[in-house]
């Protein structure tokens, strides 16, 4: 019963942060291919224009989504206090 507990623990944690990151990541990842592809246009070879750019937007990201995403780890975190 112990080991199927912690397994399901793990398996949910494990979905959770899959479902948290996918976002980040979806808008870290197009916003490369755009830069990269204004890149190669203008043969502009500058490394800051392609982080900046990300962490500004994945930081933006986080601020709109941080009330979904605190709605789901508290959710999650009720769900690990039954189980536990």
């Amino acid at each position: 019963m112990i080991d199927e507990t912690a397994l399901q623990m793990i398996r949910d944690a494990l979905y959770i942060v899959l479902i948290i990151a996918t976002p980040l990541l979806l808008v870290g990842m197009i916003l490369g291919l755009l830069i990269s592809l204004v890149q190669s246009v203008t043969s502009i070879q500058d490394q800051t224009l392609t982080f900046v750019p990300k962490i500004i937007s994945l930081i933006v990201v986080v601020v709109l989504l941080l009330p979904w995403i605190l709605s789901i780890l508290g959710e999650f975190a009720l769900e690990m206090l039954r189980l536990f």
